[in-house]
C-alpha cells in the first residue's frame, strides 16, 4: 500500500512539475506579436524572440530562471542589427559588439556583470581605428591609433 501511495504522489508531482512548462506568445494592441517563448513557473526559460510592433524582429536570445543568458542578438525596428552579446546571470558579461545603423561594426566592448572591463576597439569601416581599456566602467587608458595600442598590447591580451 506504501509503494502505490509512493508512486502516485510521485506521478502527481511528475505531472504538476511538467505541466508548469508552456510555450506562450504575447500581443500587441494591434494584434502584431510582441514576444515569444517557453514559460516554467512563470519564468521565461529557454528560447525566446520579442517584436517590434511592426513585426520586425527586436532580440533574440535564452533565459534562465527569468534571467537571459549566453549570446543574445538584439535589431533595430528597421531589422539591422543593433548589438549582440553574452549574458550571465542576467548581466552582460564578455564581448559585446555594437553596429551602426548600416548594421556595419562600430565598437566591441569587454563587460563583467554590466560594466566594461577591459579593452573597447573602435571601428571604422571595417577595421579597428582606436582602443580604450576600462576598470569596472571607468576608462583606465585610451590608444588613439591601432599602432599605439599595439605598442603596448597583444593581439592575446583581447581575449
Amino acid at each position: 500500500m506504501v509503494k502505490k501511495l509512493f508512486t502516485l504522489f510521485f506521478l502527481i508531482i511528475c505531472v504538476h512539475v511538467f505541466a508548469q512548462k508552456e510555450y506562450t506568445k504575447s500581443y500587441y494592441e494591434n494584434g502584431t506579436l510582441k514576444e515569444e517563448g517557453w514559460l516554467e513557473n512563470n519564468h521565461k526559460i529557454a528560447y525566446w524572440k520579442s517584436y517590434y510592433d511592426n513585426g520586425q524582429l527586436k532580440s533574440e536570445g535564452h533565459y534562465k530562471h527569468g534571467l537571459p543568458i549566453n549570446f543574445w542578438s538584439f535589431y533595430r525596428s528597421n531589422a539591422t542589427l543593433k548589438k549582440t552579446g553574452h549574458y550571465a546571470k542576467g548581466k552582460q558579461n564578455d564581448w559585446w559588439s555594437f553596429y551602426d545603423t548600416n548594421g556595419e561594426i562600430d565598437y566591441k566592448c569587454q563587460f563583467t556583470a554590466n560594466k566594461k572591463n577591459g579593452f573597447c576597439l573602435i571601428y571604422k569601416n571595417g577595421k579597428v581605428i582606436k582602443a580604450a581599456k576600462y576598470k569596472a566602467g571607468i576608462k583606465i587608458n585610451e590608444w588613439n591609433t591601432l599602432k599605439s595600442f599595439m605598442k603596448e598590447n597583444k593581439l592575446s591580451d583581447l581575449k
